[in-house]
């Protein structure tokens, strides 16, 4: 496990699950009568979106991609949504299941989808970047797992290149869940997704302005599963396990709730062989926590305690994603029986000891002059803005490389690889010790972490990013093929 820091942090939240399963198309207004979540005003109980599972290895899904019109902190609003809710539906599999997604473009632009974190092919109907849904269209995408493909918790989103934070922002986002064969003992799973937003005068998404953009905007609202300050309840001894999203655009969430037990199952996808106690967990945007949470009583605020992620530098203003109550957890009534033992996770694989094929150096970059759209500022990887006609990295199928991926500018910048999951093996110069296992990783304001990347299984063309979605937009993009 990483060593947790005044700029690491923990995000919690609780949610309740309501199960449903699915053997066929034509499913958007069932997901609205199951109760796919409305966004609600501050204090009342945590909700939580419909839930789909996989049934004879196959989830069949349509998603219809529209604005809807809800309730947000007492105001009525409008918004962009999977299925008239934020967020979006749970898809919930199993390794060597079969996503099948119909998506319709019911929005007034064109869009496509991601299914971020899982390994699946980048190309053809499949988790493929350079597809372009336009609006009125509707589009199969078809995703196979393979059978050893590791379980945790990841989520789905737009892609489309120039519009990424802007659709995200405004309620296109939703949860995915590979399960495991033997689950961990626990009084109810919640899966919480955390994302945040800001309206105009009209209640309509406020957008961006070019210096928003050219920081990473944060929302003035954050949102638990598309709530403000929802209320989390449970009984003293019972243990909960918490899959825990950052679906925010730019913010990072250092997250801690006072007095309560919490032991990190794993980051990102899979887990650890044993859970590790901890005090707060660090997710930049697109990272996801697998949480155990034992609730002692009282009543305490989940909150997220601030994280400095840089500024620009010469321009002399920085960025702070700031503390903030998220919501409240009351745990009351009579104590229960201790849980059962966790059962040990798998041994991680570790790459630190293979043969590596071949060493590469990128760097993300900000830096001023004419960026793409006539910007004041640049935001470029190995010096170049993304084109999505150019291929910049080719990597032999089968081979294990190492990646050193530098950050020149006075900003942290969250790296995503697409497809393929990257082994972090050194950050801020020092070893990481366990194997610690990421597909987004940190890479500090001028400094560097160094990754492993096995690019097996999968071939195609597919691309890595900044995941603060702004600066993907602006440019600080690459393409990478596999074959």
């Amino acid at each position: 496990m990483e060593p947790i820091s005044r700029r690491r942090a923990l995000q919690l939240g609780a949610l309740g699950a309501a199960g449903v399963v699915v053997g066929g198309w034509g499913l958007t207004r069932q997901f609205t009568d199951l109760g796919g979540v409305r966004t609600t005003g501050g204090g009342g109980a945590l909700g939580s979106p419909a839930e789909l599972r996989s049934t004879g290895g196959t989830l069949r899904v349509e998603l219809d991609a529209a604005p809807f019109t809800g309730d947000v902190a007492g105001r009525r609003v409008s918004m962009l949504g999977y299925a008239d809710g934020v967020p979006g539906p749970t898809l919930r599999l199993r390794p060597g299941d079969r996503l099948q997604v119909q998506l319709r473009n019911n929005l007034d632009e064109a869009t496509n989808l991601h299914v971020h974190g899982l390994h699946v092919s980048p190309e053809g109907n499949a988790d493929n970047p350079f597809l372009t849904i336009n609006a009125g269209e509707t589009f199969d995408y078809d995703y196979q797992l393979p059978p050893d493909h590791p379980t945790g918790t990841f989520w789905y989103h737009p892609h489309l290149h120039g519009s990424v934070a802007d659709q995200l922002f405004a309620g296109l986002y939703g949860a995915i869940v590979v399960e495991e064969d033997r689950p961990v003992p626990v009084a109810r799973e919640r899966v919480l997704v955390i994302s945040d937003i800001s309206f105009d005068g009209q209640g309509n998404v406020r957008r961006a302005s070019q210096a928003d953009r050219m920081m990473g905007r944060e929302g003035d609202l954050l949102l638990v599963n598309g709530q403000v300050s929802p209320v989390l309840e449970g009984r003293p001894g019972e243990r909960e396990r918490w899959r825990v999203v950052n679906a925010c655009s730019s913010r990072f969430l250092r997250l801690a709730v006072k007095g309560q037990q919490l032991q990190l199952l794993g980051m990102d996808l899979g887990r650890s062989e044993r859970p590790d106690d901890v005090d707060e967990v660090l997710l930049a945007p697109g990272n996801r926590a697998d949480l155990l949470v034992t609730l002692r009583a009282g009543t305490t605020e989940l909150r997220t305690l601030g994280f400095d992620r840089g500024g620009m530098g010469m321009m002399g203003s920085g960025v702070a994603s700031g503390p903030a109550t998220l919501a409240t957890l009351a745990v009351t009534g009579n104590s229960v029986a201790v849980a059962e033992p966790v059962p040990d996770g798998p041994t991680p694989r570790d790459l630190r000891d293979a043969s590596v094929a071949r060493r590469r150096e990128l760097t993300m970059a900000m830096g001023m002059g004419m960026g793409m759209g006539g910007r004041m500022m640049s935001f470029t990887i190995d010096g170049k803005e993304f084109d999505h006609q150019r291929t910049d990295q080719e990597v032999n199928a089968g081979d294990i490389e190492e990646w050193t991926i530098r950050n020149t500018s006075p900003m942290d910048h969250p790296f995503h690889l697409h497809v393929w999951p990257m082994q972090l093996v050194e950050e801020r110069g020092r070893p990481v010790e366990e194997p610690t296992w990421r597909d987004v990783v940190i890479v500090p304001a001028g400094g560097a972490v160094v990754v492993r990347i096995p690019f097996e299984d999968i071939v195609g063309r597919t691309v890595y990013h900044c995941h603060i979605l702004d600066h993907e937009d602006l440019g600080m993009m690459g393409v990478i093929e596999v074959g």
